[in-house]
Parts: structure tokens; sequence; C-alpha cells
């Protein structure tokens, strides 16, 4: 009855109205596991869509939910405050070896890409300077929204779209130093410029990872003519990479860094926009044409705020750290097992995170055959990983086992052998 109520009612993300495939109900979900209501177990492989940390159901996360729950739920933010924002603020900034000055609070990671954005092109236009332009890296992905969208790569995605978009010049994926080339003949075209990029590790494009040396290199390039680089670390931020934020292993730094999906933990929407001195300086002021006109009826959410300070209060209580490093030795040790399979053309490894390309005689990207097939592959045998068309990757929650992800391992390992 549920499934029929939903298939005449609800519109699902990236998903066709009319199918035949179900989609599967969730019960509940306990640590690194989703149980559904056909009495299986999936083992969350991908963090419901990168968002878990600390696992589902964390009952010190629930218990610091439940207690702000109880004092304050919801309150705006235009004109009024609260110590959970406030403090949060403080924990977020706290990274950023004083590079960071303010926080923005908005509620998905699309909006915290909008509203960094906007406070860029705001930034130069409060300085005088009209001939703004964008810049992002081929295959990025930043969202939704349209200013997100703009800036993401051209896909399946936003080409319904193409033709109303901001204009945005792509270079090349950073494997080489051909993107440098790129960017110094736009950085030279332009009055203004916003690099947007996702540090380390693009997500969407198929986990692709790159060399903090070149992003330093464009980063620096970018600053030496005074523009504006924007860090979305939606996806990289709260250890994915390594380190707490993937920005901590390139020494230049951004003007802007965008946060959201693990910012909660996973219980709750929230994001942040993280600015530097720098950006704050054309708003430093009383005048009402110097306010950054933007913003949300849930900005800085108390419940959202507590479990934000709940979650990075776990990093601490549990040595969140520490274990990463130990699943990044398990998915290193993992690629080397994977590294036989002839049907595999790429695996990378960053942080948590390990990805697989499998060789495929069509055109690659999110709509190849082969994401049905490994999709149902895995699914059969209790992982829940949701391909990136001919690309699988595992980006688990942090409570999970090695033993669980050498499974995951044999998994993608038996599925390459099937191609």
């Amino acid at each position: 009855m549920l499934l029929e109520k939903d298939a005449l009612m609800l519109w699902h993300p990236y998903s066709p109205l009319v199918t035949d495939q179900a989609p599967l109900e969730v019960l509940e979900a306990r640590g690194a596991y989703l149980h559904l209501a056909d009495g299986r177990r999936l083992l969350d492989g991908i963090s419901s869509w990168w968002v878990n940390l600390h696992g589902h159901a964390h009952p010190y996360l629930i218990e610091a939910l439940h207690k702000q729950a109880t004092q304050l739920d919801h309150t705006l933010f235009a004109g009024f405050t609260h110590a959970p924002a406030v403090r949060l603020a403080e924990r977020l900034l706290s990274f950023w070896n004083g590079n960071m000055r303010r926080v923005f609070y908005s509620d998905n990671g699309s909006t915290s890409v909008e509203a960094a954005i906007k406070l860029a092109m705001q930034y130069f236009l409060l300085s005088g300077k009209k001939n703004i332009q964008l810049i992002a890296i081929d295959g990025a992905f930043h969202g939704d929204t349209f200013g997100a969208m703009a800036v993401s790569g051209k896909s399946i995605f936003n080409e319904a779209f193409e033709g109303h978009l901001l204009p945005v010049k792509h270079i090349p994926f950073p494997i080489d130093e051909r993107c440098l080339a790129s960017l110094q003949t736009i950085l030279e075209a332009h009055e203004a410029c916003i690099f947007i990029y996702e540090p380390l590790l693009q997500g969407a494009a198929g986990m692709r990872a790159y060399e903090a040396s070149l992003l330093n290199k464009m980063l620096k390039a970018v600053h030496a003519y005074q523009g504006i680089c924007i860090a979305d670390e939606v996806l990289t931020g709260f250890g994915r990479t390594g380190t707490m934020f993937a920005s901590q292993q390139v020494h230049e730094q951004p003007d802007l860094v965008c946060l959201s999906k693990g910012i909660t933990g996973g219980l709750m929407p929230f994001a942040a926009t993280l600015v530097n001195a720098r950006m704050e300086e054309p708003f430093l002021s009383n005048e009402f044409g110097r306010i950054f006109y933007h913003g949300h009826s849930y900005t800085a959410n108390p419940l959202a705020c507590a479990l934000g300070i709940a979650s990075l209060e776990l990093f601490e209580k549990e040595n969140t750290l520490n274990h990463i490093q130990l699943l990044n030795s398990c998915q290193k040790k993992g690629k080397e097992h994977l590294k036989s399979c002839n049907s595999i053309s790429r695996i990378d490894v960053m942080g948590t995170m390990l990805s697989v390309e499998f060789q495929s005689e069509e055109e690659k990207g999110y709509l190849n055959s082969i994401r049905q097939r490994s999709y149902a592959y895995f699914l059969s045998r209790g992982f829940l990983l949701r391909p990136l068309g001919n690309v699988s990757y595992v980006l688990p929650p942090y409570c999970v086992s090695t033993e669980e992800l050498n499974r995951v391992h044999e998994a993608l390992y038996e599925f390459a052998h099937t191609l």
C-alpha cells in the first residue's frame, strides 16, 4: 500500500516518474546499515548520499537534537541570534587558522554555493568592476540551483537549461599543467574572475581525485590577478579526504568555503558559507545598498546548529580522524586487490573514498548501462552503492569496520569479473 501511494503522489530526485523499479522502503537505520521493509539489511556504502558521518541514529547526536528541541526549535535569524549559531560558527572558523572571518548559514549544498557566487559577484560590483568572469573545472558539479548549475560541467543534470545559465568558462580537469595554461588565458582577458572548484576530489564527475600541488598553483594564479577562489567542500569537508577539510592539504587558501552534506552528521539539512576578511570589506557599511540581500527562512536553525556542534564534538570524543586514517589504509589495500581486474580502467583512493571506473564501449558518464547492472548486483549482496554510470564508489560512514569494507572490496572484485 505504501509503495502504491508513493507511486501516485511522490516525485523522487534523479528518477523517472514512470518506472518498473519501485523504491526500496526503509524502516530504520542503525550504524552503517539501512533496514528495509522486506527484511533485508544494506550496508550504507555511500553514507546516504555522502551526508552521514558517524553512523545512523548515533545516540550522542540524537541526545543533542532532543535537548535543543526542548529549549529553542527555531527563530528567524534576521535581527535575532542564538547561542548554537555562535558556538557552531566559532568551531567552524577555528579550523582555518584565522583565514576565515564570518559564517553565512543556509540549508543545503546548492544554496551554500549560490550564496558564495552571489557574495563574490557583489564584492566585485561594489568595488566598481563589472567585467566579471566565472571559472570552473570540466566535470564539476556544484548543485542544482541556477548559479550552481552554471558553474557545473555540462551534463544530463543541466543540459535542459543550458541557454538560461550564467556564462562560465571551464578549464581542463587538472591531470597536468594544461589546466594552468587555460586558466592563465582566462585571467588575462578579464578584470575580475571568480574560480570555483571541488578541492582534490570531484564528486558527481566520477569521484576523480587530483593533486594538491596543481590546485595550489591554480589558486595562486587566481590570487595573482586579485581573483576570488571558492572552495566547494560540500563533499570533501568533515574528514572525507583524510583531513577535516580538503583545503588543509593545500597551502594557498580560498576566499570563500561552501559546507553542507555532513555538517550535521547526516541528521538534518544545513549549510554554511565561510567568508574571509577580504570578502567582507565592501559590505562593512550601514548603507542599504551594501547589504547582502540573501537569506532563507531556516537560516541558522538552532536544531541543525546544535547537531553541527555535536558532530564536531564526536570527532574529538571518538578520535574520528585517526579512524579515518585506518579506513584510508583499508581502502588502499582494496585498491591493490582490485588492480588485477582487467575490466577496471581507473581506481582512485582519497581519504575514506574508493572509486572504480569499469571499462565500457559505451560513452562514459551517468547514463552508461553498467550503472543499472552494478547497482542491482551490489544490492543483491547487501550493499548500497549508487554508481555514477560506469563508476562505482565506496564512501561509507566512519563507523564502518575494516572487515565490512573488505567485503565491499570483494563484491567490487567479483562484479569486475562479470564484465
